[in-house]
């Protein structure tokens, strides 16, 4: 018999690529959310999963109910008339704690590139056979006899502790969600937690000084660009506009040349993992091989489109590590072209955090202009910090930019234009296409 799932907060990243996959298996599925329009809704729509507004309506005893993390009884109906009547849910992390013993699991953890190591991860391993999978950008497979489950693991208030997959990347360990960590140390803590949790392998980045402390109870494998040190070794590095070409070697013996369809060192970094995990998990390296060729990418990660001949980037990129490796993809691919990055910082604790990381990180860039910073539901703008302080300290003088006004941005010739951010970047990257497109008609 199939349940009938409801989602309070379906709208959310892996909240929606759950609801895809429930809903693919078989189930019905339904879902909850505000008004406002959000980039994971649109799958959910061309599955026909209704999404409903909050109303305590929605909640019947019958349903299995899974609740986003950002909604409690003082900010949503539904799980207030839950908790009134008795009514039992899960958060989305308690949920898939359970739901993914019933496969091989395989989790990709990390403070940055889970996303994109998820999404590689499922692509070449749906391909060879038959694969469940959530990826963070609010993609979601399911298939009721698959044998393996990839998942996105995230540390974000220790929610990964419920999981104890057998095989599992960390891509890093850095300082992020200042609102919730207190220092990089409660971080790695939280991770050499996790670590504990995994039950068959571990694959962890070795030139991450961070990573290299951390102790599992199975075999931990290091991937890399050092022989020294390092299990899995990514050689013979060929960066060109069209992609990215490397070698592997497992332990000095030579596994051979792959080529993946993107850019950035980090990504082949990504990808090392993938092809270490598999192999030591005995799938075919030559089907590895041959699907690592066709990743098409995920969702707001390095996503192109050209308007009136200009060349556009969407990236989720709102850490200082994540924005350094997004401006290097971008000056792979376009080496003749001036890189523009325009960035909304995310979250006023984070803003205040990595303040001298973010000035750091966006010098990489040509020029550089600030969008005003988005602040969390969680917190509340004290005046502490504003998107000016920003500005001052990057060496070429950030412009700030008003979502209303992107007409500053027409001062290049040449150029390639990289949105970055957490928040609401997006309406700035579409006032911009908007602006570009009326220059065409006006011209006709």
């Amino acid at each position: 018999m199939t349940k009938t799932y409801h989602f309070i907060g379906i709208k959310g990243s892996g909240m929606s690529a759950l609801a895809l996959m429930l809903h693919q298996m078989g189930h019905k599925v339904q879902g909850s959310d505000v008004d406002k329009y959000y980039f994971t809704q649109r799958g959910l729509e061309q599955a026909g999963i209704s999404i409903l507004p909050f109303d305590e309506k929605n909640i019947q005893p019958d349903y299995e109910i899974i609740a986003g993390n950002a909604f409690r009884p003082d900010n949503n109906v539904e799980i207030a008339y839950a908790d009134a009547n008795g009514i039992g849910y899960k958060r989305y992390h308690e949920f898939l704690g359970g739901f993914m013993r019933d496969f091989v699991s395989l989790g990709v953890a990390g403070a940055h590139g889970k996303t994109s190591t998820t999404g590689i991860l499922s692509h070449v391993l749906s391909n060879i056979t038959d694969t469940s999978y959530l990826i963070g950008d609010g993609t979601g497979r399911g298939s009721a006899n698959a044998k393996y489950f990839v998942f996105e693991s995230d540390e974000y208030e220790r929610h990964f502790m419920p999981y104890h997959p057998e095989y599992s990347i960390i891509t890093n360990i850095d300082f992020d969600h200042p609102d919730y960590f207190t220092s990089l140390e409660d971080v790695f803590n939280a991770f050499n937690d996790y670590a504990k949790q995994i039950t068959k392998g571990l694959f962890i980045y070795g030139e991450d000084e961070q990573l290299r402390r951390i102790t599992s109870n199975v075999p931990i494998y290091y991937y890399g660009f050092k022989e020294e040190g390092n299990d899995f070794v990514a050689h013979d590095l060929l960066r060109s506009t069209s992609g990215s070409g490397f070698k592997v070697s497992f332990r000095g013996q030579e596994l051979g040349e792959f080529q993946i369809p993107s850019f950035g060192r980090h990504n082949i970094m990504n990808a090392t993992a993938v092809i270490g995990l598999l192999y030591t998990a005995g799938l075919d390296l030559n089907l590895v091989r041959e699907h690592l060729k066709t990743f098409g990418g995920v969702k707001r990660r390095f996503t192109e489109k050209i308007v009136n001949e200009t060349v556009i980037i969407d990236d989720f990129a709102h850490h200082p590590t994540e924005i350094i490796a997004t401006l290097d993809a971008a000056r792979q691919k376009y080496p003749n072209k001036e890189i523009v990055a325009i960035f909304q910082p995310h979250t006023f604790t984070r803003t205040i955090a990595l303040l001298d990381e973010f000035a750091e990180a966006l010098n990489q860039a040509d020029s550089v202009y600030l969008a005003q910073i988005y602040g969390s539901a969680r917190e509340v703008d004290n005046g502490d910090v504003k998107v000016e302080d920003l500005a001052e300290k990057i060496v070429k003088r950030a412009k700030v930019i008003d979502v209303d006004n992107v007409s500053p941005l027409l001062d290049h010739d040449n150029a390639v234009y990289v949105f970055m951010g957490a928040g609401d970047i997006q309406t700035y990257e579409y006032s911009f296409e908007r602006l570009l497109s009326n220059l065409t008609s006006n011209v006709q």
